[in-house]
């Protein structure tokens, strides 16, 4: 490989290109996908693994807190190691870890390699951003962000789906399994394809260390915090609160460290460029939108209507197939309205899609759910990749690395704080709704006496004498009364959701026109 083809890189073949950019997407795929493939398994490695779902949790936590760290400092590691063999580090980790998730021996095991697997396979999702805006100019960008926007928001859609799917059809270590064979193949074709700079080893030596520990323990903190929290009432807990001081002290010194170092690991003054300060807010939002409709309905599904890994995995198909529906008929779109409209488009359909949650009933199943979802699907589709063009086509390529980072950084972050704001929202309205049933549900009103009635009559008949058919009654009447406060419970959750997109579309008046060009190098 020439030395010109480091120095312009969109200069290689157009089939090299190609490859190489598919080559990391399948990386990037797979790193995104792992984030929430878990998510309708969870049951079932509890099983295996005889753990509590306290712990379960962190199956999907100890892997979003690592991502959330190294996401970060990929930049600056990509500089110091350069793109390709970044990637291929990450691609073996990731696969090697994912090896051991699926040998995991207990639920000790499989927290620590799973985030093992998320800290080393970090790395593959904000290169391929990166990589997209260098190998490809102009008009090209275009189709790149649009198979990574597709990608990107596919991935956390359709992962309960497969899991569900794998666990009911073999078992749930093969959700690990699955990343052996493709993590081989790109980490052994990406040295051959991909290359787009060049190692600089001496930037080891001027590293910016300080900021590196002050983030991971700003977010590292902050994520324990968001994920315990709920559970462990906020601030009653004494580990919770110390880590909410740890956070908020490391934020804030790294916050003041990123904004006066010459060469900080974290760019945080692209935010003062319009656009990708906007689209970084759009980002956050659109990562709410993804991650937290994806951890409600799998849980509504479940605790709700009782369904098993396999069925609610079907469920959601329709997100991810309105989305691949939707993706021609955004590329015919893009060729002929401006990306500004059809990012308009998207977060309308995405917040409508959410809004439409909100008349949800016990009995709602994947009929019920096929209109919000297919509007989801739709959203994501024609909003995200615009997101990425407004951000990180703002920025001129000496700043693309840095920035990448903290734009997919406010994607998971934005899930994180969304699920954990969703779950205390969970816990709260549930206790209000719960009593203000109850209150209107008393012994003596015509309906109540009614129900118990015929609650006692049927169980005198089925347990004749061995059972006390009046408590059993009652304890039927508990279990409607929670049922229908626990779904009111998600229609008020999925409501404020929906919300989130109304700064969205306010945020977007004050964008700037989406360029496919690339800005000048002395660009602020």
């Amino acid at each position: 490989m020439t030395t010109a083809f480091f120095d312009d890189p969109a200069s290689q073949p157009m089939k090299q290109r190609v490859f190489a950019f598919a080559l990391m997407c399948v990386g990037f795929f797979m790193a995104t996908l792992d984030i929430q493939i878990v998510a309708s398994s969870l049951r079932d490695i509890g099983g295996g693994l005889s753990a509590s779902q306290d712990e379960l949790s962190w199956v999907q936590t100890a892997y979003l807190i690592a991502e959330i760290i190294v996401i970060p400092m990929s930049g600056w590691l990509s500089k110091v190691l350069s793109t390709r063999w970044l990637f291929v580090a990450s691609a073996v980790g990731f696969t090697v870890t994912s090896m051991l998730c699926g040998l995991a021996w207990d639920i000790n095991s499989m927290i620590l390699f799973r985030g093992m697997q998320g800290a080393l396979g970090a790395a593959m999702i904000p290169t391929v951003f990166t990589t997209a805006f260098v190998l490809f100019p102009g008009k090209q960008r275009l189709v790149a962000s649009t198979t990574i926007g597709a990608l990107a928001s596919l991935a956390p859609a359709v992962g309960p789906v497969i899991g569900g799917w794998i666990t009911a059809q073999w078992s749930w270590h093969w959700l690990f399994y699955l990343n052996v064979i493709p993590g081989v193949i790109v980490a052994a074709l990406v040295p051959r394809f991909v290359h787009v700079d060049t190692p600089d080893l001496k930037l080891v030596k001027r590293g910016d260390y300080l900021g590196i520990a002050l983030m991971s323990g700003f977010l590292g903190c902050l994520e324990y915090v968001l994920e315990e929290g709920p559970r462990k009432n906020w601030f009653g807990d004494h580990v919770i609160v110390a880590c909410a001081w740890i956070s908020a002290v490391c934020g804030f010194l790294f916050i003041v460290h990123a904004l006066t170092a010459e060469d900080a690991i974290v760019d945080l003054r692209a935010l003062a460029v319009r656009n990708f300060g906007i689209g970084s807010l759009l980002s956050f939002v659109t990562g709410i939108g993804i991650f937290v409709t994806v951890f409600l309905t799998p849980l509504f599904l479940a605790q709700v209507r009782g369904l098993s890994s396999l069925q609610i995995g079907i469920a959601l198909l329709s997100v991810g197939v309105f989305q691949m529906l939707a993706l021609g008929a955004y590329a015919i779109a893009s060729r002929f309205v401006s990306m500004r409209v059809l990012l308009v488009f998207g977060l309308i359909c995405f917040g409508l899609g959410c809004y439409l949650y909100t008349p949800i009933t016990h009995e709602w199943g994947w009929q019920q759910l096929l209109l919000p979802q297919a509007l989801r699907g739709i959203g994501q589709q024609f909003s995200i990749p615009p997101i990425v063009t407004m951000s990180l086509g703002a920025l001129p390529q000496s700043r693309l690395k840095s920035a990448s980072g903290l734009f997919n950084l406010m994607r998971n972050l934005g899930g994180a704080i969304g699920i954990a704001v969703s779950a205390t929202m969970l816990n709260d309205r549930l206790n209000f709704h719960y009593l203000r049933l109850n209150e209107h549900v008393r012994v003596g009103q015509p309906q109540v006496e009614t129900l118990l009635s015929q609650q006692s009559s049927y169980w005198s008949s089925v347990a004749g004498d061995t059972l006390d058919a009046a408590q059993a009654g009652l304890a039927n009447l508990h279990h409607l009364i929670y049922r229908e406060a626990l779904t009111l419970t998600f229609a008020d959750t999925f409501y404020a959701l929906s919300l989130c997109f109304v700064v969205a579309l306010v945020a977007v008046m004050f964008s700037k026109p989406i360029l496919l060009t690339a800005p000048p190098p002395d660009a602020h």
